[in-house]
């Protein structure tokens, strides 16, 4: 895959500094946000795991904090699916004011109540994103947003994630653009299961390679 860019970034976002992990593949046209669910940071496993086989396929990825350590001590920020956005939306700001990435196109990888914030994100105008996977998500913490959402959205969810399953199914109903849901049979919330992370990582991967091209 050729030579990756890494840097270590700070993002900055209404005056707080978000720690992250930005790394781009040479000629990405893409580049993908990860919006993951409360008490989890950039550090995560899981995310890591996805990100490294979405670099695989030549899309560049962005890891950081959503919350600062303080905030992610308590529950009512964790929680705070506006406050989560309102990051989100300020992080895509920040990436479009770098020169090495305002010309990808982006796309958001949410897990859990992340993946409300990142629907919300993109269902704003200004932040233009062409791309939305959801894993295991909090979906019907967005319902009254998705029918305003244009990007083509994947929602991921685990066969025996109930009641995830449920409000993915409803949820999905809503999408009025571009989209598509797979279920991971025999797997559970944190796709903890044996080849069930790398179904995620799979149908992840493609679904970025294939909507952030140019």
């Amino acid at each position: 895959m050729g030579t990756h860019k890494h840097s270590i970034v700070t993002v900055t976002v209404d005056g707080v500094a978000l720690e992250g992990a930005l790394i781009v593949p040479e000629g990405a046209t893409g580049l993908v946000l990860f919006a993951h669910g409360s008490g989890s940071s950039r550090h995560s496993p899981r995310n890591n795991f996805v990100a490294e086989r979405v670099r695989a396929r030549g899309v560049g990825t962005l890891l950081f904090d959503l919350l600062t350590e303080a905030e992610d001590r308590t529950d009512e920020t964790r929680f705070d699916i506006p406050l989560l956005t309102d990051r989100l939306v300020g992080a895509t700001r920040w990436v479009r004011t770098r020169e090495d990435t305002a010309d990808l196109q982006i796309g958001y990888f949410g897990s859990s109540t992340g993946s409300a914030a990142a629907l919300r994100a993109a269902a704003r105008p200004e932040t233009d994103v062409a791309a939305v996977v959801s894993r295991g998500g909090r979906v019907d913490m967005a319902e009254h947003v998705l029918d305003r959402v244009s990007a083509a959205t994947l929602f991921i969810v685990g066969g025996n994630d109930h009641p995830v399953l449920e409000w993915n199914e409803a949820a999905f109903e809503l999408l009025t653009g571009e989209k598509s849901l797979e279920i991971v049979e025999g797997a559970s919330h944190l796709f903890e299961e044996p080849g069930a992370l790398e179904a995620v990582a799979d149908h992840a991967g493609e679904w970025f390679a294939e909507k952030l091209t140019h």
